[in-house]
């Protein structure tokens, strides 16, 4: 399949019922002894760990678990169940939450910026460190610090931040685990504190770069996300560990799991390992568009060497494979504009982004047919050995 520049706009989403109403097996999850096998291909996500091929949307569930504690133990480290108890509080447009659990307890706040128009309770997009994409004046903008709850300054970061306040500094989760349980804790807080007029139903996530990164594990771990809109994320966040790779052994100036290991803590220490051998990882970047499916992903590129635009541009069509698997091909878009500096935001972008904001967050109407624009011609054949089934 080519990937080459198009942007069409055709049909509307099918409905899907939301994940929290989908039921969950018991047995779901990585099994006791399992031990990942070496894979130069990106990994089918239709596959089971057992063998079982996954035939059917009843299925699914079952296997984003397995996917998501894949990530967790090979990459991310350990999601924290929702702890003990959240308590908020709402004045003069900050939101202060408290949490509590195992004994500790941690504050933090968050800061909501209420839209010029609109209807309460508002639709809110979650911004990393604040929001570097135009946002429509009829949503709220609710500014999470991240780097309060897990820092991320460089190497010397591990474990710094009020969430390894709360679980302790050897947790394994690196920093963007410590940022999704956050966004979680955003949520609870809203859902608890109606006076802060937030429709926790239409909720969206953004950051960009190494905030980009972590607003797409916020998507895939948090399933109360409705809109995840990760912006030039590239390695570590919409480019495929293993097509990265092949582009440094090109000749590429690009970012990979081996130079990231060393920058900062934003994965799991488990990642080390795998690091300079990321065929020997039992899943890839394709699949955190696996964990956020079905619901709606906008994922915004460059094509500045170091993020990888053949690896973003690959491992993200890759991704919309699995949801036309799922009948739901326009809940998935993904956007390269280049010629930009790092983190602009191009006017080429805005009407892709403005469709996705208002069909997931705001009045539903708008389409998202085929939102596919790139600038890099991407063979996804080369990727992988596997074919994409219908299911029903």
């Amino acid at each position: 399949m080519k990937f080459s520049l198009l942007s069409l706009s055709l049909i509307a989403v099918p409905i899907i019922a939301a994940p929290s109403k989908v039921k969950r097996q018991a047995t779901c999850g990585v099994p006791s002894g399992y031990s990942p096998t070496s894979h130069a291909k990106l990994p089918d996500p239709f596959t089971s760990i057992n063998g079982t091929k996954i035939t059917t949307k009843d299925q699914w569930p079952c296997r984003q678990q397995e996917i998501s504690q894949l990530f967790q133990q090979y990459e991310l480290g350990t999601l924290p169940p929702k702890p003990s108890s959240v308590a908020a509080t709402f004045s003069s447009n900050s939101l202060a939450i408290t949490v509590s659990d195992g004994g500790k307890s941690i504050s933090f706040s968050v800061s909501i910026k209420y839209p010029a128009s609109g209807k309460a309770p508002y639709p809110a997009i979650i911004a990393y460190g604040g929001p570097s994409i135009p946002v429509p004046n009829t949503v709220a903008v609710i500014t999470f610090n991240n780097d309060d709850i897990a820092a991320q300054q460089d190497s010397s970061s591990r474990g710094k931040g009020k969430f390894y306040t709360l679980y302790g500094t050897s947790a394994t989760a690196g920093a963007m685990t410590a940022w999704a349980w956050g966004v979680g804790r955003i949520i609870d807080a809203l859902e608890s504190t109606p006076t802060a007029n937030i429709n926790t139903a239409k909720i969206g996530v953004t950051g960009c770069s190494r905030n980009g990164k972590g607003a797409f594990i916020a998507g895939a771990l948090e399933p109360r996300v409705a809109l995840t809109i990760p912006q030039e994320s590239g390695s570590g966040g919409a480019a495929c560990w293993r097509i990265s790779d092949s582009q440094k052994t090109a000749g590429k100036n690009i970012q990979t799991a081996s130079e990231i290991v060393g920058e900062n803590v934003w994965f799991s220490t488990a990642l080390n390992k795998y690091s300079t051998n990321t065929a020997g990882l039992p899943h890839d970047h394709h699949e955190l568009a696996a964990l956020v499916s079905p619901r709606g992903l906008f994922v915004i590129e460059n094509d500045i060497d170091w993020l990888g635009p053949v690896s973003t541009t690959g491992c993200m069509e890759v991704g919309r494979m699995i949801y036309k698997s799922l009948g739901v091909p326009d809940a998935m878009g993904f956007s390269l504009v280049g010629g930009h500096s790092h983190c602009q935001f191009p006017s080429a972008q805005t009407t892709d982004l403005d469709d996705f904001i208002d069909k997931y967050l705001v009045t539903g109407a708008s389409s998202t047919a085929n939102v596919q624009t790139s600038n890099q011609n991407v063979n996804t054949a080369d990727y992988i050995d596997w074919t994409a089934p219908t299911l029903t």
